[in-house]
């Protein structure tokens, strides 16, 4: 338990700060989600356009450190593969 009033007010930040930083890395996860749920369906077009969306945005979570560099890589990597498959 915080005992200084530095202390208390960090906590409060704390909690601000892991709220955001989940919404930020659930709206990272849709954005993959929709990519992946377009190339399940077989929708070359759409998978194009949601990656094409969605890169920008993941991007960022690197910027914000919300997800290592090297995660975000490795998901642009598959997905970009797995459209490129599609053929």
């Amino acid at each position: 338990m915080a005992n200084t009033a530095q202390a208390r007010k960090r906590a409060r930040q704390g909690i601000k700060n892991r709220d955001h930083n989940m919404s930020l890395r659930s709206t990272m996860r849709t954005a993959i989600k929709k990519v992946l749920k377009a190339i399940e369906g077989g929708k070359k077009d759409d998978a194009q356009s949601a990656y094409k969306d969605a890169m920008p945005l993941i991007d960022s979570m690197v910027n914000k450190g919300i997800a290592h560099k090297n995660k975000i890589a490795r998901h642009k990597s598959r997905l970009n593969a797995r459209i490129r498959a599609m053929g």
